[in-house]
């Protein structure tokens, strides 16, 4: 076994070596048996099946040992395939060499998707002391491509692909691996400076400092110059004309009038109707907060080129936070913080600059068009603005013990505390519940469905005490009478009720259908008490649902019986193809997507790479005329009004993805593509197709 591993070593080593212009071959599942999978997994058709396994600890990981050196060529091919119907999988890629440096990517997978992925060999900083300093960005001045690298390329001793999807049963597909030369640019100036030219490398406005762009802010001047601007633009280029008090269509077939927003199907497409009767269409934004820009200074005070000291005007920005977020930096241990965004709005409009920035976000919103300030905003906004809006809440009540702490899965509807601490939330709402601007709530947020059954089997695994537990033994009671037939079916060898009650094991394969059935249930109960609840402390509010990320058919069918609206975070490209599962006729809104690139300044794209920005803005067009052009769609919400921080937020995000920069200066190429937008909204909407 020793000899045939060496000679595989010797082997993979020469044929990496070469300089041609031919692929190298590193990995095929028609051909290759040389790997490690510390998990389960299978060959078919051409594709190494990954699976995910409850007996798994971590998620399970594809493995490949040996000594390549890839100098000379640009890219790694990953060909991968998510087989699931329903799930999303986030791949990762890791490549290691002998002096443990590393390469590592990430990369979403969209259900039922073939990908060719091409993972650049990027450089790396050539002062090693650099990337040491480097934290809390989930992408720093040396990610290329959504890249981040210290190897070397000569001398790689393993290559791992693992996913992050922890649902038993879960697949990930791996047809090959290769090595490619491709066309690649020539890395920027930074990577070659040494550790006292690169620190530090924000400025005072919390810009990339070694780098240029069209636009970048570098004086207070330019900051009140860019506001003389923007209001001279907004009155050569007036709001649209056509819209009621509300942003409704007032050329449109006019609505009953109820005095509170509602949906209704209408000559074939779903609506949203406003308080005075005119059909809505919602063109919004989520996150509409001067604090977007927080980002923490502990441990990386060198990061920043000029913060101020304690006594400076600009000291306030230690202490101002996104309200939304601030529970995350609270529950994270985070102490000292500095908002960037804020203070860059202070010095362009003065002392007075919560008001005036507020006055001018309404006059955004009005000149672009959009009609709607989506959840997650700053209620010192969205509350003193006649704009709709709508509110995210996340509910406090107990987990299911049993799920897996990592993912984010539904408390348990059998709780006494359920219901309680969901009318609680709705109460201390009293304002919003009151507005007629407010449209509606999101309940929860992006919840994990998991598999079939893993609901039913995560309640198993919880403790006694577990609500949804003693639940789903009293309905396995009422099934098979006697634990010795639930034995029989199941295969298991409980002595009594007692002992499925109290035991947190893994339940046996056979269990299956039984906690398929029972997750259906538990779905149910989630949403049948959260819709009695709105109804009774929120009337005339609508019911959002909780924002999906997948088309899970089997909860839809449930969420759509109690929901009035069903929302999906979609950072897809266009919508034209989206379609509810057959048998659900729903209203849809999207709770958020976007474009993001990295050519002014920051170094995250988001979850949606575009190449500059006019393809950004080219990218916001299609996406929502595919969406007024889908007859389910009734708004899409882009994610967010301004820009993360260019050193990330309390978990290292750090997208480009605001409709303005983090000196308050709208992308112009983007917003000029939510103006044409804005002005034909129903004329669009209203086409026939």
């Amino acid at each position: 076994m020793k000899i045939v591993v060496s000679i595989l070593v010797v082997a993979l080593f020469l044929a990496c070596s070469n300089r041609q212009d031919d692929p190298c071959h590193i990995f095929s599942a028609n051909t290759d048996n040389k790997f490690d999978v510390n998990g389960e997994y299978e060959r078919s058709e051409g594709v190494l099946w990954i699976k995910d396994s409850s007996d798994l600890h971590e998620p399970p990981v594809f493995q490949l040992t040996g000594r390549w050196d890839f100098t000379g060529f640009s890219h790694i091919k990953v060909v991968l395939v998510n087989n699931d119907e329903r799930e999303s999988i986030k791949a990762n890629f890791k490549m290691e060499d002998a002096g443990g440096g590393s390469l590592q990517a990430e990369r979403n997978i969209r259900a039922g998707d073939t990908i060719e992925w091409l993972i650049p060999l990027t450089g790396s900083p050539k002062d090693p002391k650099i990337s040491a300093r480097l934290k809390g960005m989930r992408a720093t001045p040396f990610t290329v491509d959504g890249v981040t690298s210290t190897l070397d390329i000569s001398e790689v001793s393993d290559i791992l692909v693992s996913f992050d999807k922890w649902l038993k049963g879960t697949t990930l597909g791996i047809r090959e691996i290769s090595a490619v030369k491709a066309e690649q640019e020539a890395l920027p100036k930074w990577f070659a400076m040494s550790e006292e030219d690169f620190f530090p490398f924000v400025d005072k406005y919390g810009q990339f400092v070694h780098k240029d762009w069209p636009g970048k802010t570098s004086s207070d001047e330019d900051l009140i110059a860019d506001r003389q601007d923007e209001l001279q633009y907004m009155q050569d280029h007036p709001s649209p004309a056509d819209r009621s008090l509300y942003g409704g269509w007032l050329k449109g077939k006019r609505q009953k009038a109820t005095g509170y927003f509602y949906v209704d199907k209408i000559d074939g497409k779903w609506w949203m109707v406003d308080p005075e009767g005119y059909l809505f269409w919602s063109h919004g934004v989520v996150r509409v907060t001067s604090s977007s820009a927080v980002t923490i200074v502990d441990d990386r005070e060198s990061y920043f080129a000029s913060l101020p000291d304690d006594k400076d005007s600009l000291a306030e920005f230690y202490k101002t936070k996104d309200e939304f977020m601030y529970r995350y930096y609270k529950s994270w241990g985070i102490d000292r913080t500095f908002d960037f965004s804020s203070a860059n709005i202070y010095r362009k409009y003065g002392d007075n600059w919560r008001v005036s920035y507020r006055d001018m976000v309404y006059d955004r919103l009005q000149n672009w068009g959009m009609n709607t300030i989506s959840a997650g905003s700053d209620p010192n906004i969205y509350r003193k603005l006649n704009v709709p809006y709508c509110d995210r809440i996340e509910l406090n009540s107990p987990r299911i013990a049993g799920a897996p702490a990592h993912l984010n899965v539904i408390r348990d509807p059998f709780h006494p505390n359920f219901d309680q601490k969901f009318r609680e939330q709705l109460q201390e709402r009293k304002e919003e519940l009151e507005s007629l601007w407010n449209y509606g709530y999101f309940i929860d947020n992006k919840l994990v469905w998991g598999k079939d059954s893993d609901l039913g089997r995560w309640v198993l695994k919880s403790p006694a005490s577990q609500p949804a537990k003693i639940a789903f033994v009293e309905y396995l009671q009422d099934k098979y009478n006697s634990i010795s037939v639930l034995n029989e079916v199941w295969k298991s060898v409980y002595k009594d009720w007692e002992e499925l009650l109290t035991t947190v094991e893994e339940p046996a394969e056979s269990a299956a259908e039984d906690c398929k059935d029972f997750s259906a249930l538990l779905i149910e109960e989630y949403f049948k008490k959260i819709d009695q609840a709105m109804e009774e402390e929120a009337p005339g509010k609508l019911n959002l649902g909780c924002r999906y990320v997948t088309v899970n058919e089997r909860v839809l069918q449930i969420a759509a019986e109690y929901c009035d609206v069903l929302t999906f975070d979609l950072f897809w490209d266009s919508l034209s193809e989206f379609r509810l599962p057959k048998g659900i006729d729903k209203p849809v809104l999207i709770g958020e997507f976007h474009f993001g690139a990295t050519d002014r300044g920051l170094f995250h794209p988001g979850l949606n790479r575009k190449n500059g920005q006019e393809e950004r803005g080219m990218a916001y067009e299609k996406y929502v005329k595919s969406a007024l052009l889908n007859p389910f769609v009734v708004g899409t919400s882009w994610h967010q009004f301004s820009d993360q921080a260019t050193t990330g937020r309390f978990d290292g995000e750090n997208f480009q993805d605001g409709l303005t920069d983090v000196c308050d200066k709208p992308y112009s190429e983007t917003v000029v593509k939510v103006k044409e937008i804005g002005a034909n909204l129903y004329r669009i909407r209203s086409e026939q197709h």
